[in-house]
Parts: C-alpha cells; sequence; structure tokens
C-alpha cells in the first residue's frame, strides 16, 4: 500500500515541478531580497532562526557556521557565526569554504545523469560493461577474525548503474562501515574510502574495490556505500575526462560555483574552515586521525573521490539546488531535463528504506507522506542530504525554498542546531 501510495503522491509533486516551477523565469542568478520586500517568509520568524544559532553558540554548541536561507530563487537569510578557526580565532565569513563530504554525491549523481542523457548508457546496464573488474561479484559468506581472510558465494545478479546510484549494490563503505568484517577486508585490501593527501587515483582504488565481496545481493537492501565513487571513475570513462575536470567545465563553470572543487587554490585555501572537536568544553583542531583534516588544500591532490572529496560554500551549493528547483537549468544553463529530474525524484528503493518518513532517488533523499506527517521536514518530495563533518541541505519544491547549515565539527559537541534549523525554517513560510 506505501508503495502505491508512494507513486501517486509523488507524482501530484512531480505535476507540480513540470507545470509551476518550470513556468517561472528559472535562469536568472541567487539574488539577496531586501528584508523589507520579503514575500512567502515571515521576517519575524527568520529573527527567530537567528536567535537559534546565536544561542547554539553561546551554549559552546558549535565554533561557528555559516546559514543560508533561499525562497522563490532568493536569498532571504545568509549568515556566518562564530569562528572559522578558533586557535587563531579568525571570525567566520559568509564565502567560507567547507568540506561537503557526502553532499558530493548529488553532484556526481547529476554528473552521471547528464552523460545518461546524452544516450550513453541505460540506468539497469551491468556496470562490468564498463568497468569489467566488477564482473561475476561474489558476497561474504564467513569471515575468519585472526587473519581477516573470507570465503565468498556467488551473487546471483550482476550490479548495475541504479544500483551505485541508490546505494542497493551491497558494496560498503570502509572506515565508516557497520558491519566490523567489512571494515576489516576494505582495510586489508588497501581501499581509499573518505580523504587521503596520497597519490591515490580513483581508476586504481575502484579496481581493487570491485574484487571484494558484497553486503548483500545488489538490489536487495539498502547499504549506504562508495558506489558515488565507482560512479565518479565511471564518468571518467564515459566522458574521456579526468572527473575533476568533467565537474569543472560542465557543472560548476556553467553555473558559478566558483569555489567548489575536490582541491584548492592558495587563495582558496585560506577560505577553509577548521575541523574543530571539543575537549573539556574548549575547541580545538581536529588532529590527524585516518585522515588528514587539511586533505582539500595538501598532498598529492589526484583523489577525485565523487562519494565524498568535494569543499564548497553555502551559496554556491545553493546554487546547485536552486539549479534543481528550476527544473534542471540556472543562470541561462541547462544541465538536465525535466524528465530526467522527474526520474531522480522518484523513489527508486521501494521499501528498502522503511517507514521512516524517507525515500531515495538517484541523487538525493526524499521526504514520504509518513516525513509530512511527522512534521517539520518539509513537503512531500522534499530533498536532501548532509556531510560527514556537519554540513546539511534540503530543498522543498512545493513552497521552493532552500536551507543550507553549514560547520566543520567531529565527535560529541551536544548541537541540535541542524534539526531546529530545518524544523524552524518550514515554520517560517507563510
Amino acid at each position: 500500500m506505501k508503495k502505491y501510495f508512494s507513486i501517486y503522491s509523488y507524482t501530484l509533486v512531480l505535476l507540480f515541478f513540470t507545470s509551476n516551477l518550470f513556468a517561472q523565469t528559472p535562469s536568472t542568478s541567487l539574488e539577496l531580497q531586501g528584508k523589507q520586500t520579503l514575500k512567502g517568509i515571515s521576517s519575524e520568524r527568520l529573527e527567530r532562526i537567528d536567535q537559534m544559532l546565536d544561542q547554539t553558540l553561546s551554549a559552546n554548541q558549535v565554533p561557528g557556521l555559516v546559514a543560508l536561507i533561499v525562497k522563490d530563487g532568493k536569498i532571504v537569510y545568509h549568515e556566518a557565526k562564530g569562528l572559522a578557526d578558533v586557535p587563531s580565532g579568525t571570525k567566520m565569513a559568509k564565502d567560507q569554504i567547507f568540506r561537503i563530504a557526502s553532499q558530493s554525491k548529488a553532484i556526481t549523481s547529476s554528473a552521471v545523469m547528464m552523460l545518461w542523457e546524452e544516450g550513453k548508457f541505460k540506468l539497469d546496464d551491468p556496470i562490468s560493461k564498463y568497468i569489467p573488474e566488477f564482473a561475476n561479484p561474489q558476497i561474504l559468506s564467513g569471515f575468519r577474525y585472526g587473519d581477516s581472510s573470507y570465503s565468498t558465494k556467488p551473487s546471483p545478479r550482476e550490479i548495475t548503474i541504479r544500483h551505485l546510484l541508490t546505494h542497493t549494490s551491497g558494496l560498503g563503505y570502509g572506515m565508516i562501515d557497520g558491519n566490523e568484517q567489512m571494515k576489516m577486508i576494505y582495510q586489508k585490501a588497501g581501499i581509499v574510502d573518505l580523504f587521503t593527501t596520497e597519490p591515490v587515483k580513483i581508476a586504481d582504488n575502484i579496481k581493487k574495490l570491485a574484487k571484494l565481496p558484497l553486503h548483500h545481493e545488489p538490489g536487495s537492501k539498502y547499504t549506504y556505500s562508495l558506489g558515488l565513487d565507482v560512479m565518479g571513475y565511471f564518468v571518467e570513462i564515459i566522458s574521456g575526462m579526468p572527473f575533476d575536470e568533467f565537474l569543472q567545465t560542465r557543472i560548476f563553470d556553467p553555473i558559478g560555483m566558483k569555489n567548489t572543487g575536490f582541491y584548492l587554490n592558495e587563495a582558496q585555501g585560506k577560505k577553509l574552515v577548521t575541523i574543530h572537536r571539543k575537549i573539556d568544553n574548549q575547541w580545538e583542531s581536529f588532529p590527524v586521525t585516518f585522515y588528514n583534516p587539511d586533505y582539500p588544500k595538501t598532498g598529492a591532490k589526484t583523489f577525485f573521490s565523487g562519494g565524498a572529496g568535494l569543499s564548497s560554500t553555502a551559496e554556491d551549493y545553493a546554487k546547485f539546488l536552486q539549479m534543481y528547483l528550476n527544473g534542471g537549468v540556472y543562470n541561462g544553463t541547462r544541465l538536465l531535463s525535466p524528465s530526467t529530474i522527474t526520474a531522480i525524484m522518484s523513489n527508486q528503493v521501494g521499501d528498502l528504506l522503511g517507514n521512516g518518513g524517507k525515500d531515495y532517488g538517484l541523487a538525493f533523499g526524499l521526504v514520504d507522506e509518513n516525513g509530512v506527517a511527522q512534521g517539520g521536514i518539509g513537503s512531500l518530495g522534499t530533498f536532501d542530504w548532509g556531510g560527514y563533518f556537519n554540513t546539511q541541505y534540503f530543498a522543498d519544491p512545493v513552497t521552493n525554498t532552500i536551507g543550507i547549515l553549514m560547520k566543520q565539527t567531529q565527535g560529541g559537541t551536544g548541537d541540535e542546531s541542524a534539526w531546529k534549523f530545518r524544523q524552524m525554517v518550514f515554520s517560517a513560510i507563510e
């Protein structure tokens, strides 16, 4: 019943996209709307959000943040608060650059779908058609903790491109995988799953990954994975371009994302926010652990992780999201067609996420009927995701609203601003 109702309800939302949002003039850039001319959102309730964020800092829950709200293509709130670097006392600025980690995934998925529009492949093609190392996948069936050796059984089906886009491929996620056995297997194989300063290239990494066992049969479960890293390499194969170059020339440059990329130049590096952790209620720079926090501006700069590697600003990412709200076009440049947006915003995983209020499309998490009923997370079809260092975004196609909250922290901080920000943004819409 949920699946049938979901399809019907999503159809209504997508009809709203095509009949309402596309009828607007979506080619203009984001503009700052004056407080005295605000339409569709309460200035008093925006002030309430501002006060909540101030309280978050005064309670020492975060050292600094940047928040951005866009309504109907216009910036209605954009504030920087606190410090970008506590040891030096550097104040946060609106154009500060943040490691967006898993917010990279939607950008990678968009690149894949741009190539799909060119007729380069079908979504249900086996990935082994393009990356032969993925042929004859195996599923983990036994594990020995003493030496990390394991046994496998053949998978009854191959991994498809759709599986990789939707985290249903059965691949794992190494250091952040929920299965200790898969963590050990990936570590022993030398898989680079997140951030590195070493001279690693995605082709070498993905070819090693392809030989490792799967959690489960592709398409049978939702398991957060390195699927979008595979897709980054896939983009290189299909386009004949390095992945970073494809994103720069086909997405970032056309829509004006001037401070988004895998690696930063010297000027951009000075804008990179420090990752902080709280020790004895004091903020300090996060140390080198299994990764170097300075990875966006130091090291070999050769690893283009489609799942976690990008850095960006709040305003840059808002341009990307506004492109989706505009039906695939921004600043006079069309990246995706309306029909492709419809596919991307459709539930692609059935009931695999359960009834927790979210479904998953080809690039984003999607608020479903249960999510609407819970309240505070947006209208039906609101799309969202977040990042490892506590960045978040959401975009509501019904109210044409974007919310972005950028922070850079690790470990427990007592921070509750994420859920408060989202709930209060939707409560401010009139």
